[in-house]
C-alpha cells in the first residue's frame, strides 16, 4: 500500500493550532486594494478559524495532521 500525500495546495492554505482547529488567511487582499475601504482591508488582515466541525476534519485529512 503506498503512502498517503498531503494536499499541497491545501498545506499551503490552511494550518492547524496547537487545540486542532484549522486556521485559514481571507482572500481578497493582494490587489486592487485601491478600492476597498480601510474597514475592509483590516478585517481582510486577520486569520480566521474555520467553525464548521466536518469541513474542519476534511482539511485535516488533506494536510495529514
Amino acid at each position: 500500500m503506498g503512502k498517503v500525500k498531503t494536499h499541497k495546495a491545501s498545506a499551503k492554505r490552511f494550518s492547524v493550532t496547537g487545540t486542532g482547529k484549522v486556521k485559514m488567511n481571507h482572500s481578497h487582499h493582494r490587489h486592487k486594494l485601491g478600492i476597498k475601504d480601510q474597514k475592509r482591508k483590516r478585517h481582510l488582515r486577520t486569520g480566521a478559524t474555520i467553525a464548521s466541525a466536518k469541513v474542519t476534519a476534511n482539511i485535516r485529512e488533506l494536510i495529514q495532521k
